[in-house]
């Protein structure tokens, strides 16, 4: 027995000593222990590292989506500011201007120039940029504008308009703006205290921090990016053809529109794709008086001027339309009519009903038009601009299966429609 315990193997270390085995086994099992927390320590690094890459994709896809979403089109009025001269007093020249600033404002006018012919700002901003001035001594009778851009305190957006604050900074580290919140806003450059900027604020925000985090971007990008109604631009033309030649734009206005009761009834009228469009009203003469008054136009009738001249309410019930009553019926032409293909639901429920009034061969709609037994035609597509009352006409642009075919089926057999209408007879 002696000389089998003495062959028996035994652990690590020196012969014959259980205690280095049992020190050897639970150190194998702390590096087996160590392993394993190591390789969930790995998995969990990569799976941390997918959920950010998801995560991030989902943010640029987002981002991407936000950036699609931008209104890439600019809409101008012109009018001329002899308009004033109709108004009395001083509190209706204040009261007209701000009639006419609230129309704009309402239709999304980006810019309104006003030419020669003989307060779209934030509460917060109206101290830093307009002083006490005998113009504006009646302001405070207008009806406030309340665009997007005047924002509340408590207000969220991205965007917002705000004045650079005299308050001393490190060099480098950014200025502050007063963007009308409850915290100043820091932005990333150092700019001048007076000056107006646009600022679009950071995502995410420390809430314990005294101030916001922003950057300083172009008054466009609430537009061009976000889709959103920044406000419009005043600008001032010594004559009507300075309206056209000083266009802020680079190739100009590709789509010009004037307004008078001499034009053509504005529901024949069909509004091609544009970037930058203008819209003209005349003055208490009409646009005639500024075609003779211009030094710079030699031609007789102003609609050459123009590539489409109209009269926006050809069954007045006055004898003239004042300036400042033109751009809500003008722009409000058919607003009510849907600017859009009906939905599904609707289409179910059979609430859409052809406005047309017109049997037609096929129609142009986003839908499979084979479902009406008919192939889908190649009809122009409507522009979705600001104007819908300048939408095609003659392009239905309907489902195939809310109009008529040209040539209808016959009732079926045994159907009691014949009947009633041999009844009728």
């Amino acid at each position: 027995m002696a000389e089998r315990a003495r062959k028996r193997p035994c652990g690590p270390g020196e012969h014959g000593q259980r205690v280095e085995w049992r020190k050897w086994k639970q150190q194998k099992k702390e590096e087996k222990k160590k392993w394993k927390d190591l390789k969930m320590t790995k998995k969990l690094e990569r799976q941390r590292a997918q959920e950010e890459q998801a995560k991030r994709q989902q943010e640029e896809e987002a981002a991407a989506q936000r950036e699609d979403q931008g209104r890439h089109y600019t809409l101008s009025v012109a009018l001329p500011g002899s308009i004033l001269d109709n108004a009395q007093s001083p509190e209706l020249r204040t009261y007209l201007a701000g009639q006419i600033a609230r129309a704009c404002a309402i239709f999304c006018v980006d810019e309104i120039v006003v030419f020669d012919e003989e307060g779209q700002d934030a509460k917060y901003l109206r101290k830093a940029f307009f002083p006490k001035h005998q113009d504006l001594q009646f302001a405070g009778l207008l009806n406030p504008l309340d665009s997007p851009h005047h924002m509340r305190q408590d207000e969220e957006s991205q965007f917002r308009e705000g004045i650079v604050v005299d308050r001393p900074t490190r060099p480098g580290q950014g200025s502050f703006v007063n963007c009308g919140m409850k915290k100043e806003v820091k932005i990333d450059k150092n700019l001048e205290p007076g000056l107006r900027v646009t600022v679009r604020l950071d995502q995410k925000q420390l809430p314990e921090s005294k101030t916001y985090r922003g950057k300083v971007v172009s008054s466009q990008d609430p537009r061009t990016k976000a889709g959103l109604y920044w406000g419009y631009t005043v600008r001032l033309a010594s004559c009507l053809s300075a309206v056209f030649a000083e266009a802020p734009f680079q190739d100009g206005y590709d789509l010009t529109i004037g307004t008078s009761e001499r034009g053509s009834d504005v529901a024949s009228a069909q509004l091609p794709n544009f970037r930058h469009a203008l819209v003209v009203f005349g003055g208490l003469q009409g646009l005639e008086a500024g075609v003779d008054a211009d030094p710079n136009l030699e031609v007789a009738e102003p609609s050459v001027l123009f590539d489409l001249y109209v009269n926006t309410c050809p069954s007045q019930g006055s004898r003239t339309i004042r300036t400042e009553g033109c751009p809500e019926p003008a722009f409000s032409r058919e607003v009510s009519s849907p600017l859009r293909p009906p939905t599904m639901a609707e289409l179910e429920q059979g609430r859409v009903k052809s406005k047309l009034g017109v049997k037609n061969p096929g129609c142009w709609c986003p839908f499979n038009c084979s479902r009406a037994g008919r192939p889908r035609t190649t009809l122009p597509a409507p522009a979705l601009g600001p104007f819908p009352w300048l939408r095609p006409s003659s392009s239905p642009w309907l489902p195939c299966s809310l109009v008529s075919p040209r040539q209808e089926p016959g009732p079926a057999e045994g159907s009691v429609e014949p009947k009633m209408a041999k009844e009728q007879q």
